[in-house]
């Protein structure tokens, strides 16, 4: 039995992101995920003036004769919502913290597929595969998705993307579009996802709060690392020690933008200071410009 509070949470954040979806993001949704695959349909006999490369050799060599492999467009599209539950998600120094964004961008991105009767599916992550939601259709569906990105309890704090990664790359048979929606506080995960994006449509959004660049000069203060449990004392207001910070944060961001760029993956940037919507409707607005 779910509790009364969390039905309630789930609730409105449908209310709230289904009026964007509705307002919003109608539109640009299908106009840049539409139609991006073909799927196989039959074979047929090779007729002149078909392309030589549809040829199906196979079925050719057991025919005698020529046959070609006809395809038509995918009707539907399988989205995968796969969310980073590391404990590093647990933290937030301004209206929310970074796991209750990802539940909220999860929720938009989930409303927009079914809106547009495409099917929806769910992968949460630590170091390891927490859980994963086979795509399916329907508001039930996607209800039961928002509640497991709010509520779902990780057994493990650590990352590994590549352990994502690798799991979907055996579960997805079917081209499908992937929002990997993570801090991407992680290393070494660039060639599997360089494999996978061959395969699928891999979109990243990356989610950060101001605090992981800047820090507040409040004085010396423990902090205690929420994956690895490690603990430090920081002087605050050491302004060597902030600037170094901001460098090695700017760096980070910095190489994890060149890597998508040369992967050819769209990424969004979020952070827990503003309005996750702007950085979403600017990237589906350039985005359809260009399957335009």
């Amino acid at each position: 039995m779910i509790p009364k509070e969390n039905l309630k949470k789930v609730r409105q954040i449908e209310i709230r992101t289904g009026r964007l979806v509705n307002d919003v993001f109608a539109g640009e949704y299908e106009s840049i995920f539409k139609g991006r695959g073909m799927e196989f349909h039959e074979v047929r006999e090779y007729v002149p003036g078909d392309d030589i490369r549809s040829i199906d050799w196979n079925v050719t060599a057991r025919a005698g004769h020529p046959y070609v492999k006809k395809f038509i467009e995918e009707r539907e599209l399988t989205v995968i919502i796969m969310a980073d539950m590391s404990s590093s998600g647990s933290f937030g120094t301004r209206n929310k913290m970074k796991i209750e964004l990802m539940a909220e961008i999860g929720a938009v991105l989930s409303f927009s597929a079914i809106k547009n009767n495409d099917k929806i599916g769910l992968l949460l992550f630590t170091d390891k595969v927490e859980k994963f939601i086979p795509p399916k259709k329907g508001r039930p569906h996607v209800l039961r998705v928002i509640r497991e990105l709010l509520y779902y309890k990780p057994e493990s704090k650590k990352t590994s993307i590549n352990a994502a990664l690798e799991y979907l790359g055996k579960v997805l048979k079917k081209r499908s579009v992937v929002f990997l929606i993570s801090d991407f506080m992680d290393s070494n995960y660039e060639r599997l996802l360089r494999i996978l994006n061959k395969r699928h449509d891999i979109i990243g959004i990356s989610i950060a709060d101001p605090r992981e660049k800047d820090l507040t000069d409040i004085g010396l203060v423990e902090f205690e690392d929420a994956e690895t449990g490690e603990e430090l004392f920081l002087d605050t207001g050491d302004d060597l020690l902030k600037k170094e910070l901001a460098k090695r944060r700017s760096s980070f961001i910095d190489s994890r933008k060149k890597a998508f760029k040369s992967m050819s993956i769209d990424s969004v940037d979020i952070t827990t200071d503003k309005p996750y919507i702007e950085p979403l409707i600017l990237f589906f607005k350039a985005r359809a410009k260009r399957f335009r």
